[in-house]
Parts: structure tokens; sequence; C-alpha cells
């Protein structure tokens, strides 16, 4: 049987007898390399677990490689500043000597030197590959930041294949660790990012609430100075009533009282009704005076507490008063709660005098943009009759004797509100006035609502 061909086997053709064993070498070297090339690539892909986990792995990659006794990394003082650890040394079997700060057992004396001039920079800039030893600067943007070095056992010979791979680790090191210095600044910013974004909410949620503080403030100290607007107009308004009307009134009743003596008695008859009239329009002067002056007296200051008032203190005590309110009260300007006033003044007004009611129910309804006020009783009050005189006011077909109904509307219309006269569930009249809480007239549904 022939011996087997060389070059049959290896796919070689080499006629000197020692190729083979050099193959085997470079075989060795080659499969060497490409181990640490996937340690080194193992290592480095672990840059944002932070520089320590970094630098541990690029450590274990020279020493495996290397079967290295011990294993040293340092950087010089002043360089990477966010770049950690600064110091590692990795004794037999991977163990932990020195990790920065953190001193384990004594260390060879060969080692703690190299370490003293990696960090004072009395280091070469070129590497240094010797039979047992390694050294291989770690080089970025053109000077020296720090460097890696290794001792090996007598049985593991280095050469120039383990100095290319060191270097190799050495640059891709220098440039991993300025991408995980990066990446933790990075990290850093985000974070201070984040928390001043949740200081930013927080502030934004003080501030809301600051801002929903002053706006209650606002609205108290708004309807304070309404309320003393309110106050002055009430006491002008008392003083007028006292001084001009209340005093004709009394002087009309004198007069009719000197009249009475030498009129036939068909005629007393209706003096003394007239006489009655004016004797109670002096009492709900009196009783307004009193009330107007001592508004401040009374607890009662939002709207349906002086609605309640009118109804108490105004009308004649045959007449029994009731009010309701329905909805959220919400804020009114001064000049809408006295249009409201004066409506409800004059609808009641109405119903004790001239329908000869004895109930009338006042309804105030908030709604989310508007307010309603009705008032029905159970009078004798025609609300076609009323319509009627709402349509002649429209076309100035009025005396002065039946301006009320008018006058009602009119207050409404000023506030682009609605006012309409129907027939009360009381068996009288109902009239009801909405006006809007803004500038907007109202376009609610409850236009048409029936008293209930």
């Amino acid at each position: 049987m022939n011996a087997p061909d060389l070059s049959t086997l290896t796919g070689l053709r080499s006629g000197k007898p020692t190729f083979y064993p050099q193959y085997r070498g470079a075989a060795e070297r080659l499969e060497r390399v490409v181990h640490a090339l996937e340690l080194i690539s193992r290592a480095l892909v672990r840059t944002v677990e932070g520089p320590e986990t970094l630098i541990c792995a690029v450590a274990e990659a020279a020493r495996a490689h290397l079967d290295a006794r011990w294993v040293a990394f340092a950087l010089a003082d002043g360089m990477l500043p966010d770049a950690g650890p600064r110091r590692l040394v990795l004794g037999p079997d991977a163990t932990p000597f020195l990790v920065d700060n953190v001193e384990g057992p004594p260390l060879p004396d060969e080692v703690v030197t190299c370490l003293g001039d990696i960090r004072s920079a009395r280091t070469s800039r070129a590497p240094v590959i010797d039979a047992h030893h390694a050294f291989v600067p770690i080089v970025l943007e053109g000077g020296v930041v720090g460097a890696f070095a290794a001792w090996t056992a007598p049985q593991r010979t280095l050469d120039t294949t383990d100095g290319a791979v060191l270097s190799i680790l050495a640059s891709q090191t220098a440039v991993a660790l300025q991408n995980s210095a990066l990446y933790q600044r990075g990290q850093r910013l985000l974070e201070h990012a984040e928390h001043a974004y949740a200081e930013a909410r927080r502030t934004a949620s003080d501030l809301a609430v600051r801002n929903a503080e002053l706006e209650s403030t606002q609205r108290q100290l708004g309807a304070a100075h309404r309320h003393q607007v309110l106050d002055e107009e009430r006491h002008r308004i008392a003083r007028e009533l006292h001084d001009s009307v209340t005093q004709a009134v009394l002087s009309a009743g004198m007069q009719i009282e000197v009249c009475r003596s030498g009129v036939p008695d068909e005629r007393r008859e209706r003096l003394d009704l007239a006489k009655d009239l004016t004797r109670r329009a002096v009492e709900q002067l009196r009783s307004a005076i009193y009330a107007l002056n001592h508004s401040k007296s009374s607890d009662r200051t939002s709207l349906p507490g002086m609605l309640e008032q009118l109804g108490v203190v105004h009308m004649p005590d045959d007449l029994e008063v009731s009010v309701r309110v329905g909805g959220t009260p919400a804020e009114l300007s001064c000049d809408r709660e006295h249009a409201l006033l004066r409506i409800a003044g004059e609808a009641l007004f109405n119903a004790a005098v001239h329908a000869n009611a004895t109930r009338a129910v006042l309804r105030l309804t908030y709604s989310a943009d508007s307010v309603l006020l009705s008032v029905a009783d159970d009078g004798d009050g025609d609300p076609k009759q009323m319509r009627l005189m709402l349509r002649m006011a429209a076309n100035n077909d009025l005396d002065g004797h039946h301006r009320g109904l008018a006058n009602m509307q009119a207050r409404a219309a000023e506030f682009g509100g609605t006012f309409e006269v129907a027939r009360a569930r009381l068996g009288g009249v109902r009239v009801a006035a909405r006006i809007p809480l803004g500038d907007k007239p109202s376009r609610g549904d409850n236009d048409n609502e029936v008293e209930r």
C-alpha cells in the first residue's frame, strides 16, 4: 500500500519536510487569534453595562488569551476622568487582587512598579513584547491614556501574534472606554432630564393649585366689591324712597282724608279704598327702606337669599311667597342680580295687587350657561291679555299705567335673555325670564319649561 500523499490530505504542495510542522503552528496561532478576537468582541459589547464591567471583561479576555499569571490595567492620572475603574489587576485563575482603590493580597513588585509607571505616564508609546511579559499602551486621539500589561508562566511564550492581539484589544478598549463614559454621561443627563421633567410637572401642578386659589380669591374680592356697590346703591335708593316717594304717598293720603268730608257716600267708599291703598303703599315703602338699610345684617348675601328677603319683607302679609332653587348656584354679576331682583319684585307686586293672588312660587334654576327665574301665582290674571300688552309695548302702544311687563321683558333682553308669559299650574300666571351667565345669549333647552 502506498503512503498517503501529504498534498492530497492538506491541499498544499511542498517538498520541504518542515512545512507541515510550520503549518500546524500557524493553524494553532490562527485558532488562538480567532478565539482571542471572539473574547475581545464579547468584552467590547458590554459597553452599556458600565466602565467597570467593560474593564473586567477586557482584562479577562487578555488573561484567557495569554494564559497569563498576572494581568494589569491602569489609566494615567487625569485621563478619561469619567471612566472607571482606574486600576485593575487579575491574578491566577482570574482572581481580582486590585480593583480601583480596593486592594487585596500583596502584589508582586514588578506589577506594582508597572502600575505606578502607567499612572504617572512614564511608559513607552510602543508595545513591548518579551517572552513572558507584554506591555501595550492604550492610545486615544494621539495620546497615551493608559496601558495593559501581562506576565505569563514559563510554559507560555509570547510571540508577535500575541502582540498584535493585545494591540487590537488596547485600541478597541480605548474607544469602548470613551463610548462607555459618554453613555454613562448620557444616562446621567437623561436622569437629570427626567428629574427636571418630574419637577416641572410638580411645579405645574403647584401653579395650577395656586392659580385656582388666586381665581377663587379674585372671585371673592369681586363678589365683595359688587356687594359693596350694591349696598351703596341700596342706601341711595332708600334715601330717595324716604325723601321723595314716601313723602309723596303720605301727602296723597292726607289729601284723601281731607276730601272725605263733604262727599256723597258712594264717593266716600272709593276714597276709603284709596286711603287704604296709600296706607299699604307706605307700609311697603317703609319695609323696603328698612331692608335696604339693613341688608348687611343678614347672612343671606346670595341671589337666592335676597329673593327670600324680597318675598318675606317686601310683599303684603296676605301673599304667601315660597322660593325654590334648582341646579348649582353660580356667581352672577351685580347688574344681572339686580335685574333678576327687579323682575321678581315686579312679578310679585303684580300678583299681589293686580291679580289678587294669595300664593306665589318663585323658582330660580341654574344651568351650565344660564339662570332661569320664574314666578307663578294662583291669581286671576289672564296670560293672553298680558301677552297682548307685551306686543303693544313692542309698538310703543302702552300708556304709563301698564309698563311693568314691558320693563321686565326689557331687563331680560338687556343681557340677551328671554321673557315669557304662560298659564301657571297654580291656576294663575307664570312669568319666566332666562338670562345667560356670560355675554352671549343662552340657547338652553328649558326655555319652555313648565312650572312644577
